[in-house]
């Protein structure tokens, strides 16, 4: 992590306040902005990616886009389309998703890549990054709904970092707030 880089730390204990919390990044979003989301199957990517989309206000439905690799979302209101990519079937890093062309689409777009790590960083040097991880332990869990068995698999531990200047003053800090 450089000197630049902004963190934020989020915990989210449903589907809904995942898409919440892509709707509360939406905003903080630009054109050029590439962002990466890293987490197992069924961590919520998609999601948080739906809730971008509606952030932005964009057309179509956000869904997950594993069997067609990408889908572009135009803007309906004048902003930047929405990218969302699924690089899950793609083995080789930057070559192989030569393809699909995002150096071309990512100045005038928002580019979100799932399971992008190791795979698209080179196409930006100032890129989001959120790691989605499932929450360990049973401490605030408990505590949702009185029955532990059904709220615990959806909490999840979102870390969101901004490489590079453009995050520096961002506003990352903000999402942490709910």
């Amino acid at each position: 992590m450089s000197t630049t880089d902004a963190v934020a730390h989020v915990t989210v204990k449903s589907p809904e306040q995942m898409q919440e919390l892509g709707r509360r990044l939406a905003p903080l979003l630009r054109p050029g902005d590439l962002v990466l989301l890293t987490g197992e199957l069924g961590a919520g990517k998609t999601t948080l990616t739906r809730g971008l989309g509606v952030g932005l206000g964009v057309r179509g439905a956000v869904t997950s886009p594993t069997f067609v690799i990408a889908r572009v979302h135009p803007s309906l209101v004048g902003g930047p389309a929405l990218v969302h990519v699924d690089a899950y079937r793609l083995g080789g890093g930057l070559d192989e998703m030569e393809d699909l062309d995002l150096d071309v689409s990512l100045p005038a777009s928002v580019v979100v890549v799932e399971w992008g790590e190791g795979k698209v960083e080179e196409l930006s040097d100032d890129r989001l990054h959120v790691v989605i991880g499932r929450a360990v332990g049973g401490d605030g869990a408990e505590r949702l709904s009185g029955h532990p068995e059904e709220d615990v698999d959806d909490v999840r531990e979102v870390t969101v970092t901004g490489h590079g200047a453009r995050w520096a003053d961002a506003g990352l800090p903000d999402l942490e707030i709910c």
